[in-house]
């Protein structure tokens, strides 16, 4: 009987040191992770964002800068640099900025706030923290949390992996899902700079432009000058929804092509070139809300969106459609799409 107690007090033992030394409990990772990524001064970060939901994969550059509280850089870049938005957070309000178009637009926005995106790492830090059914698990070097989103694609797109690294508690990858677990948007981080900050003169809407590689955007001015029009259309896939119009206009010598969708989810879509401005010194007012839809940065509102990509502007309108919705039709405008 003694030698059974002692055995058995030994396994005890041995179960509860290989705990201690053993696997990291949900709860200790997300405090390590709340004082190295929520209390950091400031953070600067690269990343490569892939879009799955096309045919072949869309890849782009991302650059970050954060300087507490409220100071945000982000770039956002094809990857040959000719196509290029940047939103800007500094103490006069939100701006998205194309260089190539010398359009800079300014919102009365909260942003990232009410919508957080992958690839900063204070919203997935707020995103883990926030949601109590979370789950965590090990995979080799790394942890990993399923959370929920908090983005603006959140009823499309409502899971995500945040995968982290034990030795250095850095985020290495995002993976964003969609209602069936399939990825449709992969965060790759190739670095990131904890406590890193920047003087707000840094933000300001003017330096914007000419932050990493100022001599970019003339090589994309020159490409959209003349863009070849080639009409876009959306790729979702939703039951029963068809083009039931398209129209080509001509309006003061510029053409417009116009679409109209039916099926349940009706809306329309305006296209047409872009317009370089002459000047990049005056914010023009945007209604709603920055938008990120990988492809461009866009404004939303409850009945429209409007974006720039690929040389053109884009205007979807609807009354039928959450703004969910319409930033899925956006996200997903290609060339060849659902005709």
């Amino acid at each position: 009987m003694k030698s059974r107690l002692a055995k058995c007090f030994f396994a005890l033992m041995m179960v509860l040191l290989l705990s201690a030394c053993g696997a990291q409990s949900k709860e200790d990772v997300l405090k390590k992770l709340s004082n190295k990524w929520i209390d950091t001064k400031g953070y600067e970060l690269t990343a490569e964002m892939s879009i799955l939901t096309g045919q072949d994969p869309r890849v782009y550059q991302v650059e970050v800068w954060h300087t507490k509280p409220d100071f945000y850089r982000v770039k956002v870049a094809d990857t040959n640099e000719e196509n290029t938005q940047m939103i800007v957070r500094n103490k006069e309000g939100v701006f998205v900025v194309t260089p190539a178009l010398n359009k800079t637009y300014k919102f009365q926005s909260k942003w990232p706030t009410e919508n957080g995106q992958p690839y900063l790492i204070g919203s997935l830090a707020q995103d883990i923290k926030k949601d109590k059914s979370s789950t965590f698990k090990e995979e080799g070097n790394k942890y990993v949390f399923e959370t929920k989103t908090s983005n603006n694609h959140k009823n499309m797109l409502p899971t995500q992996r945040i995968y982290i690294d034990k030795k250095t508690l850095l985020p290495t990858d995002v993976s964003v899902l969609n209602e069936n677990k399939e990825e449709q948007i992969h965060i790759k981080f190739s670095k990131v700079t904890l406590g890193k900050s920047r003087a707000a003169a840094e933000y300001k809407i003017e330096q914007a432009p000419a932050a990493q590689g100022e001599e970019n955007t003339v090589e994309a001015s020159a490409e959209i000058d003349n863009p070849e029009f080639e009409t876009h259309y959306p790729m979702v896939q939703w039951d029963q929804l068809h083009l039931i119009d398209e129209q080509e206009l001509n309006v003061d010598g510029e053409k417009r092509v116009i679409l109209t969708y039916s099926g349940g989810k009706e809306f329309t879509i305006i296209q047409k070139r872009s317009e370089k401005s002459t000047s990049s010194t005056i914010p023009v007012f945007a209604p709603g809300d920055p938008v990120d839809l990988g492809i461009a940065i866009g404004a939303v509102t409850d009945q429209s969106i409007s974006w720039e990509q690929d040389g053109m502007s884009f205007f979807l309108a609807s009354s039928a459609l959450s703004k969910e919705e319409m930033i899925e039709v956006a996200a997903s405008m290609a060339v060849g799409g659902l005709k």
